[in-house]
């Protein structure tokens, strides 16, 4: 009895000695890994960061022991979620300013706006989020109340999109701006000759030039702010739409020194300065920061008719939008850039800018192969274009902008012209995939609402009934590949990360439900709760 034991004990012992020593297991898993396959497993086992193997649970525990093991219950695992087109930095100085989102009415605005001046006094007031198509009066608002409230404070508060600041008559003196001021790309919007306040796209600039620069330590803090709301979503890596050099620097220093750990691809903002930088530089690729982008604007955004339409706006006679950057700096970007390494990244929002982009790519990548050259948002194309992303140019949309603008964008650009906007299934059937985004804080972070958007077209009301433009719905299996996969490839990055894959980083979430499977309206209340980046735990 007592040789029996021993021989029990000894290859129990044996058994365990040979198993393969890992960082982290875990198993009873409902995980869809997106791999080539769309293929499904139960069990992952990660060493250094890294998945080592994905299978059953009862081969990973076979083949492998680890100190610290997680049984998962039977809930979804999926890869760690990316955002393919946000404004990280953006949202963490959201953080410190006026949140303006959701405002009901101009009212509601110069409340929140009182209230936070009156918690926090600011030397200049900043705010952001409102938009005047969600009030009963859908006009863009005057400077008038703010004159009156704060004459000596200079105010600039930012639209939803970012296109556009209503700014009271003290910022616009310290920016110098007149009602003789002239100015491209954009408009200072003036009733009977005089300015009302509200700057669209390019003259924004102005003002900015006289806002308080940030500390380094309200730098780092709106990063970190930033960090900790993505993270909390179960974003493992974002795309940030546009940085200056001081802030990639500083987003990598803090990833060295261990303080930041989402992972970023950063497009540089097109300011020659950056671009003398960087393009000489090369690539900058770490395992957190991937710099390889360049960010152009080609136009402004539709809720602010600042989008560049080839007829005019359908409710605002002889109003047809303009482009940011003109059609002979896009090209010549092109040309530029295309002579190097990296990737152009063009948001193009209307129909007219669109086509100036898809002809500058197609001309300045003839030639050229695997370039993943995108276009941000893709909102509204025509219908002779889309046949433009057969040439591996990469559609990079954001799903919720489809659902927050139904209410009246078919006013914007009438029933014909509509067909061809946020038609994410049309660009998906020519492009071969889709990289898909928020582009908050203009919308909220969720990409759990992305999800929703996409495959149901919907608001969290359930409206419309049977969904809008359904025809441009994504199943649920693209809009994963979407959110995962295909925004990796668009990064360059598919081979470490957007699926769960042995020798890719383990980032991955633990999902509250089956976002696969539940009914459509339970989408948005799906909860990332937990959420793995290099296989250490950050929620």
């Amino acid at each position: 009895m007592k040789k029996c034991l021993f021989i029990v004990a000894s290859l129990f012992i044996f058994s365990c000695a040979t198993k393969e020593e890992v960082d982290l297991i875990v198993t009873n898993a409902n995980i869809y890994t997106v791999d080539a396959d769309f293929s499904k497993a139960s069990g992952i086992a990660v060493k250094d960061g890294k998945f080592v193997a994905v299978g059953s649970s009862d081969d990973i525990l076979k083949k492998y022991n680890a100190k610290k093991q997680l049984d998962a219950t039977g809930k979804t695992i999926v890869p760690g979620l990316i955002d393919a087109h946000c404004h990280f930095y953006g949202l963490g100085q959201n953080q410190q300013v006026v949140d303006l989102v959701g405002t009901q009415s101009f009212e509601e605005v110069v409340e929140r706006v009182l209230a936070f001046q009156k918690e926090r006094p600011s030397n200049f007031i900043r705010g952001r989020g409102w938009d005047q198509n969600d009030w009963e009066v859908k006009e863009f608002p005057t400077k008038d109340k703010l004159d009156e409230l704060f004459p000596d404070t200079p105010v600039a508060l930012e639209r939803v999109d970012g296109h556009a600041y209503l700014v009271n008559q003290k910022a616009l003196d310290l920016a110098g701006i007149t009602a003789k001021t002239e100015t491209e790309g954009g408009e200072i919007v003036k009733e009977n000759g005089e300015i009302t306040g509200v700057l669209v796209d390019n003259p924004m600039g102005l003002v900015d030039k006289v806002v308080p620069e940030a500390s380094l330590e309200q730098k780092i803090q709106a990063l970190k702010d930033a960090e900790a709301i993505s993270l909390d979503y179960g974003l493992t890596t974002v795309n940030d739409a546009g940085l200056p050099r001081d802030i990639i620097e500083l987003i990598d220093s803090l990833q060295q020194a261990g303080e930041l750990s989402i992972r970023v691809y950063a497009m540089v903002s097109n300011y020659p300065e950056n671009l003398d930088y960087f393009l000489e530089k090369g690539i900058i690729k770490t395992e957190g920061l991937n710099v390889r982008s360049v960010k152009v604007y080609g136009d402004g955004a539709l809720g602010s008719r600042g989008a560049a339409l080839r007829a005019p706006y359908s409710d605002k006679h002889g109003h047809f939008g303009a482009m940011v950057t003109p059609v002979d700096q896009i090209e010549a970007l092109a040309q530029r850039i295309a002579a190097t390494d990296y990737q152009m990244n063009t948001h193009a929002i209307g129909d007219s800018a669109n086509i100036v982009v898809l002809r500058a790519y197609d001309k300045a990548l003839k030639g050229k192969t695997d370039r993943r050259w995108k276009v941000e948002h893709a909102q509204v194309i025509s219908q002779s274009d889309f046949d433009y992303f057969k040439n591996g140019i990469i559609p990079s949309v954001q799903p919720t902008h489809a659902t927050s603008d139904m209410y009246w964008a078919e006013d914007r650009l009438g029933e014909e012209r509509i067909k061809g906007a946020y038609a994410y299934k049309d660009l998906l059937d020519k492009a071969g995939l889709v990289a898909l985004g928020t582009d908050f804080p203009v919308e909220q972070v969720s990409p759990f609402l992305t999800f929703y958007a996409a495959v149901a077209r919907q608001d969290v009301e359930q409206y419309p009934e049977g969904g809008f433009q359904m025809e441009n719905a994504l199943s649920r299996e693209e809009t994963l590949k979407g959110m995962t996969i295909w925004a990796a490839y668009s990064n360059f990055e598919e081979e470490e990360k957007g699926s769960i894959e042995p020798g890719k980083f383990a980032d991955f979430v633990i999902l509250s439900d089956d976002i696969m499977t539940i009914p459509s309206e339970e989408i948005p209340n799906v909860i990332a709760e937990q959420v793995f980046l290099g296989g250490v735990q950050k929620k």
